[in-house]
């Protein structure tokens, strides 16, 4: 291998086919905002692997709907899914999406 192709090197063991490259595309769009990216992490961070609508929403200088949006988009990227409970709604992130966008940009170097 040369000194070029070292930094490049890919946990992918092939190219995406463009159903997953779509499929993926959704998701990462889904996390371009500074907000949602904040939200997965919160999420995902979360000791006990879920979190009640009423921690995140003190967390930014959003409106509720705002961050229900936010919420929702996430949701809808299949990157965390929740459950109503009276009346608060819990949180928790889908470690298999994550780990589906993370192989995509871990590299091998990561490993060495």
């Amino acid at each position: 291998m040369t000194a070029s192709t070292d930094c490049c090197n890919s946990n992918l063991s092939s190219p995406l086919s463009h159903e997953v490259a779509a499929e993926l595309a959704g998701a990462f769009k889904a996390l371009a905002d500074p907000a949602r990216l904040r939200l997965l992490s919160l999420i995902a961070s979360r000791p006990g692997a879920e979190v009640c609508v009423c921690e995140l929403t003190p967390q930014f200088e959003l409106s509720q709907p705002t961050v229900s949006h936010h919420l929702k988009v996430l949701r809808e990227a299949g990157l965390i899914d929740c459950q109503r409970r009276g009346t608060w709604v819990y949180y928790w992130a889908i470690p298999a999406a994550l780990q589906r966008l993370s192989g995509v940009l871990i590299t091998t170097e990561a490993f060495a």
